[in-house]
């Protein structure tokens, strides 16, 4: 029987060195950055009297710096360490999202989150790689703690952007430059420098890995999800248009139920089924639900907004499992590989989902967002023999050994 990794004996992720907590909460606070804009939306197109297309750029401008900030993090990190690249990735989020806060426009805004996307990158790319290095009790005990960290940074972030922005649509941007800020001296204070990668990445070798066909099938069809993920994430505040509480509220729950579905149900059923099928079967029910927000009243919005983080949850374990050991690339190689392709889908969901509603009406979004997820499932589906290598016989939390590139999941 397997340990219970809660129990608070040796190797529990409860008894960690104040290292792996320092690293551990300023990840919470780096993943709430994603959807901390999400129950403000509106208030910021309000504020800056911008359209909503205008108001998307928000993640447009994050997630392509993101998506080219892939090739960098194992660049910077294999040559000045893991805890340099972690100061300097916060450093740059404490800056770009205080400055974010002073915005006179929405075009200042989309630049500095911009520059936050690269301070996020930097951060998170290597967090659980620090984690994994410092943490007691193996590296199970670390990549759960990990996880918890993605899941609780993912459900509190709408929740910090409505309780922030409900007085005003800026407090949610300081309140990050200060939380991280207490991340950045807590790691200053209580992290080491981890030892240096032994050989040092190129700039290049993420673009080398995608020659792989298994981990070019994978990227291509994350790419596709990514689209049908971001398009909830950032254009659905403005159909469901409620308050920043109600939203905040709305956006908790989808998180948690992200986190569930992730950090526990994912692998029981993969488990059972194998990852494949169960990634196939959580596209295709995915494209089912947003196909029904988009079409359904206001009640039915909100619940398939809330019931999609639990798919979302689960294509997130498969994927990142799938990247990482469907080629005999190096894992953190492999892993920034992946994430080039798929962060792109990331950047444009939210700047094209708005402009096909005002191209068209409310409901073709979703019917593109349903589109491209049944899209993912058939590159899984055509090329199910390039992806089957390790697939089937990957072992639980087996992604962060080798000190691996996981950003958001």
């Amino acid at each position: 029987m397997a340990a219970d990794p809660f129990d608070a004996g040796a190797g529990s992720i409860l008894r960690q060195p104040k290292a792996v907590w320092a690293t551990a909460g300023a990840s919470v606070v780096a993943f709430m950055g994603i959807g901390l804009v999400d129950p403000i939306l509106p208030s910021i197109a309000q504020g800056l009297s911008a359209t909503p297309s205008q108001v998307s750029l928000l993640f447009t401008s994050y997630f392509l710096i993101t998506a080219f900030a892939m090739l960098v993090t194992g660049f910077v990190s294999s040559r000045v360490g893991g805890r340099k690249t972690l100061l300097l990735g916060l450093a740059f989020v404490v800056v770009f999202a205080g400055l974010a806060g002073t915005s006179g426009s929405v075009g200042e805004l989309v630049g500095f989150r911009a520059g936050w996307g690269l301070g996020n990158a930097l951060f998170v790319s290597t967090a659980l790689a620090v984690i994994v290095g410092a943490a007691a009790g193996g590296s199970a005990a670390a990549i759960l703690l990990y996880e918890s960290a993605l899941g609780l940074g993912m459900a509190c972030g709408p929740l910090l952007g409505a309780l922030l922005g409900n007085a005003s649509w800026r407090y949610p941007f300081f309140g990050t430059a200060f939380l991280m800020a207490v991340g950045f001296l807590c790691i200053t204070v209580f992290l080491k420098e981890q030892p240096r990668p032994a050989r040092k990445t190129s700039l290049l070798d993420p673009v080398r890995a995608l020659g792989h066909g298994g981990l070019a099938s994978a990227a291509v069809s994350a790419f596709f999800y990514n689209y049908t993920f971001f398009t909830v994430l950032a254009f659905t505040p403005f159909v469901l248009n409620m308050t920043p509480y109600k939203s905040g509220a709305v956006f908790f729950a989808w998180g948690v139920l992200l986190a569930v579905f992730s950090v526990i149900v994912a692998p029981r059923l993969q488990q059972r089924f194998g990852s494949l099928k169960v990634l196939g079967g959580s596209l295709v029910l995915l494209a089912a639900d947003v196909v029904v927000l988009g079409y359904g009243d206001h009640t039915t919005a909100v619940v398939c907004t809330i019931l999609s983080g639990a798919f979302i949850g689960v294509n997130n374990t498969v994927y990142t499992e799938l990247a990482l050991g469907v080629s005999d690339a190096p894992r953190p190689v492999a892993s920034a590989g992946y994430n080039f392709v798929r962060w792109f889908a990331a950047a444009a969901a939210p700047y094209f989902a708005p402009k096909i509603e005002e191209w068209t009406d409310l409901h073709v979004p979703f019917v593109v967002a349903g589109g491209t997820a049944v899209a993912g499932a058939l590159v899984v589906l055509l090329r199910r023999d390039a992806l089957t290598h390790e697939a089937e016989e990957l072992e639980p939390a087996h992604a962060a050994e080798d000190g691996v590139t996981v950003f958001a999941n």
